[in-house]
């Protein structure tokens, strides 16, 4: 049920798109142990002209960058495994963009389990009333 809010920097392209979201699909799944079919991930695109780092675009510095944000229920991963799955989407995405600009952001938030959900009812109502 993890929710992932991506920024890319690059022009919105459906190849790209559906890149990235195989590419996160994969290491939430195999790393994270997440169900593929609850896991939502959101794909903002940002021109390269819109991007600074360090006072200069992207455009500019001829990188390219991300950032993504995934939630998920706090416990339910270990430190290993997080580590893993940021180096794993790094790299991942220097594939994909090229030329990877080493200011790009990967943020696992754990979320307590009464205070995140989907459906209308809290991971922590989920741990107790498990479906049949």
């Amino acid at each position: 049920m993890p929710i992932l809010n991506v920024k890319v920097s690059a022009n919105k392209s459906a190849e790209l798109t559906s890149q990235i979201a195989e590419l996160l699909l994969d290491l939430t799944t195999r790393i994270l142990k997440k169900k593929r079919e609850v896991t939502s991930i959101a794909i903002d695109y940002v021109d390269p002209d819109d991007w600074i780092v360090g006072g200069l675009s992207l455009s500019e510095q001829q990188k390219s960058s991300f950032y993504f944000d995934i939630k998920i229920t706090d416990e339910t991963n270990t430190k290993d495994e997080k580590a893993r799955y940021i180096r794993e989407a790094f790299d991942g995405f220097g594939r994909i963009l090229g030329n990877l600009h080493e200011e790009s952001y990967i943020h696992v938030q754990d979320v307590r389990a009464a205070s995140y959900g989907y459906g209308g009812y809290t991971q922590e109502y989920r741990y107790h009333h498990p479906a049949s």
